[in-house]
């Protein structure tokens, strides 16, 4: 699909992977860029840093259906119609797993499982109803492998690949690209240093996964994953399930002593 005179919008656009998503989608020639964030000056900025007339700033939460509803609309009524959504918004909420309470779990669940939902629900019959748009979900290689710190990001996140696997079964062949973004470590506000299990491979830049998911986007694949060992990783997996957990609880043994 190409990007030219399309209309983006960019949930969690405020920072981090979501800001330099709308800066590289403006970049290669989008005619309105939707950053939509519960952060509405910092999203204002972005909005404000692209060429004029193609940035609209927009408080979304996406944890509330009428939300992502209401963004929608107001993209189209703006711009007419939406040609990509980019479901970019997370949260890593804090370590611990079976004891952590259910608030953190239910918005995690909310953040990386049902707001992909939602707005597929709000702009994939208009795309598929056209015979062209895209759809990208932003994951994490969490969603493919695992992650030994957060179990609600880990559950959460495998969520995410779930839904943009079937979004991709159910609506590939009928003009809808769908890709699933599955990255380790990225520099963003979330990411606080470079001891956790995810920056193993090395901490990248989000505008560099921003070109990769526009690379994606234009060849029509599915997984991007800027960290490439991460296909390694996950080849080990399939091949020695039994082996790869086993390797996975030594590194969980190694995070808990604090190694």
């Amino acid at each position: 699909m190409d990007i030219r005179n399309k209309v983006v919008i960019v949930t969690g656009g405020a920072s981090g992977i979501g800001r330099s998503l709308a800066q590289r989608y403006a970049a290669e020639g989008a005619r309105g860029v939707v950053v939509a964030d519960i952060q509405q000056a910092a999203a204002q900025e972005v909005a404000d840093s692209l060429p004029a007339g193609v940035g609209l700033a927009l408080r979304c939460d996406v944890r509330q259906e009428a939300e992502i509803q209401a963004l929608v609309a107001v993209a189209r009524e703006r711009f007419g119609q939406v040609d990509a959504y980019l479901s970019n918004a997370g949260i890593l909420g804090q370590p611990g797993g079976i004891e952590l309470d259910d608030e953190l779990w239910n918005a995690m669940w909310q953040v990386h499982g049902m707001a992909h939902v939602w707005a597929a629900r709000a702009v994939v019959p208009e795309m598929v109803a056209r015979g062209e748009g895209f759809f990208l979900v932003t994951a994490s290689a969490a969603g493919l492998l695992s992650i030994v710190e957060t179990a609600p990001y880990a559950v959460t996140k495998h969520a995410a690949v779930a839904f943009a696997e079937w979004l991709r079964i159910a609506y590939g062949r009928r003009g809808l690209g769908v890709a699933c973004l599955c990255p380790q470590s990225v520099r963003t506000p979330m990411v606080k240093g470079t001891d956790s299990s995810a920056a193993h491979d090395g901490v990248l830049p989000p505008e560099q996964v921003a070109g990769d998911v526009v690379q994606a986007m234009q060849d029509g694949r599915f997984l991007v994953l800027p960290h490439p060992e991460v296909l390694q990783y996950l080849r080990a997996k399939g091949q020695d399930y039994e082996r790869w957990l086993g390797g996975m609880q030594k590194l969980h043994a190694r995070h808990a002593a604090g190694h």
